[in-house]
């Protein structure tokens, strides 16, 4: 590879007890050279003692694994899932210098889960020094224990939701064509319980409201899982580090992460599983208000539905709401302490109460064999949930570059259509308040500042002169590929590519940076030019 020359990338990401590690993106090579080292801290869990180092004894028994995930970043910036893998450390506690070196083999993800990505060379050294080694015997037992209380309790959960759905399908036959998911394979083919994926999540002040942590969601990319072959969807759902250090996923990952956060705000919300238009299979979040009121929130856009059921009994005089909701059937709900089936008559969403209290309605899984395998320490095959990360990325310097490739881009392809091109830097920086406001009513509903901008623009075009201005939203930070979808609306094309008397041009680029160093883009052409009669 050439000094300078742009290439793709890997980057390998760690996560460990609440702690958040990301190596240096490497060159993609036969044989990449990480060289990366990480402190990954072991303390007491007991309160007090946390900044002391434990002992031997209580090292080895705590069970979280290291989580590694290993990241391809092409030269576009778009992101590939290559590997995620469990790191078991503790057997560095067996030796007797402290020190490991493990080979260990990576595989690949979703229908590629048993090829060999490759062969990652790890060395373990703790530091510092316990005074007392375990024998391995003592570490292997311990190891062997675990994973035996971990396969009965899975094996006493599997056999409960078997018994459950015998008795959920006795109810009505039909009930086999509804879609209650029970257990989901994650992207290394793992069938776990759909409540696992879910957990009250902190942002910590990463996040400020319900809404803003909707919009973040929103803003993660959206991308299904790739299919080999026909024969519909590939399953694929991800463990929150795999979804947040691609930084896009499924619709499932999406509203994983929706729930989880909106369960942190204290509120009681629900994955619901069913579907959309043409019965294409679909999840969403719903959010139970202490008044009965029930919220639909779409984690793929941050729009969000106040569900009013129908009453089919009534006569036909009555009005019936219109749902406004894309949502057709539902099958089931769950959060992390609960899964619930829907046993209504009909699964059509807007036919539905969902007072999941009532048995009739909803057909409960009991909460401690939900509690058995999916709350925090109760498997150690249940992989550990990751703090989210403030962005790494600096809004303003996204925005200025973009802004200029913009500039340039502009002017070339107008130079193609033998146009000169004028910019006014003045209109340029008037079209920050709409962009400003436009992301402000994507977070909270709430539409503000448009009257300072309608007046500033008045002020700015004078008379007998024409303004036109054109707003787009992009979940990426390219320019060439921003401009390419630019140029397919018609409106935009007509602003880029306008012709007048005393044309001035006008481009505004704002990125809002959200945590895990996603971004929203928004982008204004604007052009001003005299009218002719």
């Amino acid at each position: 590879m050439l000094p300078g020359q742009v290439c793709s990338t890997f980057t390998l990401c760690l996560h460990f007890r609440n702690q958040r590690f990301r190596s240096k993106p490497i060159p993609c090579a036969c044989e990449p050279d990480f060289h990366d080292g990480f402190l990954l801290e072991v303390h007491r869990d007991s309160l007090g003692d946390g900044s002391k180092m434990a002992d031997a004894t209580s090292m080895l028994s705590i069970c979280d694994p290291v989580h590694l995930v290993l990241i391809r970043t092409d030269t576009s910036g778009e992101t590939m899932l290559v590997a995620s893998y469990f790191l078991e450390w503790r057997s560095v506690l067996g030796l007797e210098n402290g020190i490991a070196n493990l080979p260990v083999e990576l595989l690949g993800v979703g229908s590629e889960c048993k090829v060999s990505v490759g062969i990652l060379n790890i060395k373990l050294e703790l530091y510092p020094r316990v005074n007392q080694t375990l024998s391995q015997e003592v570490v292997r037992t311990q190891f062997s224990l675990e994973r035996q209380r971990t396969a009965e309790k899975e094996r006493l959960f599997l056999v409960y939701a078997k018994q459950w759905w015998r008795e959920y399908l006795q109810i009505r036959p039909s009930h086999n064509t509804r879609l209650v998911k029970i257990f989901a394979q994650d992207e290394n083919c793992i069938n776990r319980p759909v409540c696992s994926y879910v957990r009250p999540l902190r942002a910590g002040r990463l996040l400020d409201t319900p809404r803003q942590a909707a919009r973040f969601v929103n803003v993660l990319g959206y991308e299904r899982a790739p299919v080999v072959g026909g024969g519909g969807k590939q399953e694929q759902w991800c463990t929150l580090l795999a979804f947040l250090c691609r930084n896009k996923g499924d619709c499932e990952d999406h509203s994983n992460l929706l729930c989880s956060l909106l369960l942190g705000y204290g509120l009681d919300a629900f994955v619901c599983v069913g579907t959309k238009a043409k019965g294409v299979p679909h999840t969403w979040v719903m959010t139970c208000g202490t008044d009965g009121t029930i919220t639909f929130w779409e984690s793929l856009t941050g729009h969000r539905y106040i569900h009013k059921p129908i009453n089919p009994d009534d006569p036909p005089l009555i009005e019936q709401p219109k749902p406004l909701y894309p949502y057709r059937t539902i099958g089931c709900v769950f959060n992390h302490q609960r899964f619930l089936g829907n046993c209504q008559p009909s699964d059509a969403v807007e036919l539905c109460t969902f007072d999941l209290n009532n048995e009739s309605k909803w057909k409960p899984m009991s909460e401690e064999a939900i509690k058995s395998v999916c709350s925090p320490g109760s498997t150690t095959s249940l992989p550990p949930f990751p703090p989210l990360c403030a962005a790494m990325i600096d809004a303003a310097a996204v925005s200025n570059e973009m802004e200029l490739q913009l500039r340039i881009l502009v002017s070339e392809h107008r130079k193609d259509l033998g146009l000169t091109t004028v910019w006014e830097d003045h209109l340029s920086y008037l079209l920050s308040p709409a962009l400003a406001a436009y992301e402000t009513e994507r977070t909270t509903g709430i539409s503000a500042g448009n009257e300072e901008f309608q007046d500033a623009i008045r002020r700015a075009v004078p008379d007998g002169h024409t303004f036109k201005g054109f707003p787009i939203h992009f979940l990426h930070r390219n320019a060439r590929r921003a401009f390419a979808t630019c140029l397919r609306s018609s409106f935009c094309e007509e602003i880029i590519c306008c012709r007048g008397d005393q044309m001035r041009l006008a481009v505004r680029v704002r990125a809002f940076a959200y945590p895990e160093s996603a971004c929203a883009v928004w982008i204004m052409f604007a052009c001003k030019y005299r009218s002719v009669l």
